[in-house]
């Protein structure tokens, strides 16, 4: 959301009021440019406000906004991986979550990366009926040992999904997407989660430096340097609404792997 900016909504004459450094703009409630500019000012006040950190999934938590982890569930049940690698653990929501699609679809196990797997969510993780579906590795994601045993766990001819959700850095995040881009699968993605700081630089728990220190840079930059990749927004599989965008925290994230 830009800095400054302001949305009101008019009830006389039902419109969401925009106003920003251009001047007041007045939308009409049903049409994208209004669902839009809502979203932004939704999406800065639930980071303010720490909305994401209210969900979990199966017992554990889950800090992740619930339209990403839907449309993400749309482009696994689309791909349908043997493996889905993501880096970082935290609670283990997440890696909850991937798990019960792989039981769901009936195919397909995780590998969960964090440099800290603490050992209370460790238990919580190992205890959890889905733990069969998925393998823990403790250590940094982009440690060339770690990333070795990754890749011990993918056997030949296997379709990967990988999802980059540790450290945000631009360069953690071009560490990553070196080591493990390899791995993908044409038609598959790797998926550079939490861009949206770029966005909400200069608010609550933000750096002075989120405009360009951030996964979504790192992925463009990718993308630019490997042309086997391409930053494109999934499909959504069914849509009868006008509205076309994904309301995220993972703005251009979904880098497809085009081939080989």
């Amino acid at each position: 959301m830009t800095t400054g900016m302001k949305i009101t909504i008019d009830e006389d004459n039902g419109t969401v009021v925009v106003i920003d450094g251009n001047g007041e703009k007045h939308l009409a409630m049903d049409t994208p440019e209004a669902f839009s500019a809502v979203s932004r000012a939704w999406l800065r006040c639930g980071w303010d406000t720490k909305y994401v950190y209210s969900f979990s999934w199966m017992g554990r938590p889950m800090i992740q906004l619930p339209e990403d982890m839907i449309r993400l569930q749309e482009v696994i049940y689309r791909v349908r991986p043997d493996v889905i690698v993501e880096t970082g653990v935290a609670h283990g929501g997440s890696l909850i979550f991937h798990a019960s699609l792989c039981r769901a679809i009936g195919k397909g196990r995780v590998i969960g990366v964090d440099i800290e797997i603490r050992p209370h969510n460790r238990n919580a993780i190992e205890s959890h009926e889905m733990f069969e579906y998925i393998t823990l590795i403790e250590g940094s994601s982009i440690d060339p040992n770690v990333v070795a045993q990754v890749k011990n766990l993918v056997a030949p001819n296997e379709t990967v999904l990988v999802i980059l959700d540790s450290n945000h850095t631009r360069d953690h995040v071009t560490g990553e997407l070196e080591a493990y881009g390899a791995l993908v699968t044409p038609g598959s993605y790797i998926v550079a989660c939490d861009g949206i700081m770029a966005d909400v630089k200069g608010a609550p728990r933000s750096g002075i430096d989120w405009d360009w220190n951030n996964p979504t840079t790192a992925a463009r930059d990718f993308a630019a340097g490997h042309p086997e990749f391409v930053i494109e927004e999934p499909e959504f599989p069914f849509n009868e609404g006008i509205v076309k965008d994904r309301v995220t925290y993972w703005p251009s994230a979904y880098l497809k792997r085009i081939v080989n």
